[in-house]
């Protein structure tokens, strides 16, 4: 499969702003890449308009704007041309654009200094970013069970998360309902469940969709540290090696056990 300009664009933006995406999609088969990268691409833009400026009105536009984009290719008409948006409108269908405008909304959070107000509300963020970008991903690729992949995007949203627990505290964010220790367990443990009862039924998305699934490979390795030392939370100190970061990913892939 050749790749045309916009998908190269695609890929060198996840490239340079989301190195463990970026590792996940040239993991997949080329034909799921071509489908990956607009999507990654897309949430590399949309993660980080709201931090582009300190003026809440510009983050709002630049949110909106992808909403607008998004609306478009929801609505099966004429698309604007952007490097990203272009090939976003091959892979999306109209009812998955549609569904991804909560994705993009949610991301309003980032933008104020509020903290979340819930559980029902911190759980909510994680699952229209983290468990949407995954399902819109999985749906392009081939058929899955919506829960399944939504438990995967739960528990691969909050590791990813904690990692990124110390950068939302140096710009003043609230990032946790509970920043204890004890809370922090509970967090990862229910994060965890999430993952054990989505790798329960993985059967129930298909080869074609699974790509989809490995953006999700760190995700029992960093919870399960996060578990047993929740102090390495706000020190960022979570992750793995560069050995075992990709070891586990060949293994991922070769045994399709993500």
């Amino acid at each position: 499969m050749t790749f045309d300009d916009d998908l190269k664009a695609c890929a060198a933006l996840v490239h340079r702003a989301d190195p463990d995406r970026f590792m996940a999609a040239m993991a997949a088969p080329v034909k799921a890449r071509a489908v990956l990268f607009p999507l990654y691409a897309l949430n590399v833009e949309v993660s980080r308009a709201p931090w582009v400026t300190q003026e809440p009105m510009i983050a709002e536009m630049r949110l909106q704007w992808w909403r607008d984009a998004l609306e478009e290719i929801a609505a099966g008409g004429q698309v604007r041309r952007h490097e990203v948006v272009t090939p976003l409108a091959a892979v999306l269908s109209p009812e998955a654009a549609s569904e991804m405008d909560e994705y993009v909304a949610v991301r309003r959070w980032d933008i104020y200094r509020d903290p979340f107000e819930d559980a029902e509300h911190f759980a909510n963020y994680i699952n229209q970013s983290a468990g949407t970008l995954m399902w819109a991903a999985a749906q392009a690729l081939g058929e899955a069970d919506e829960s399944v992949v939504r438990d995967l995007g739960f528990a691969s949203g909050v590791a990813n998360w904690f990692r990124a627990i110390p950068e939302l505290e140096s710009r003043g964010r609230v990032p946790l309902l509970d920043g204890t220790p004890e809370g922090v367990r509970r967090l990862a443990q229910e994060a965890l469940d999430r993952l054990a009862r989505a790798r329960a039924n993985r059967g129930a998305v298909s080869k074609e969709a699974r790509p989809a699934m490995l953006a999700g490979w760190q995700a029992e390795a960093i919870l399960g540290q996060a578990l047993k030392e929740p102090a390495r939370v706000a020190v960022g100190a979570l992750g793995q090696s560069e050995f075992r970061r990709r070891a586990s990913l060949i293994r991922a892939v070769v045994t399709g056990r993500w």
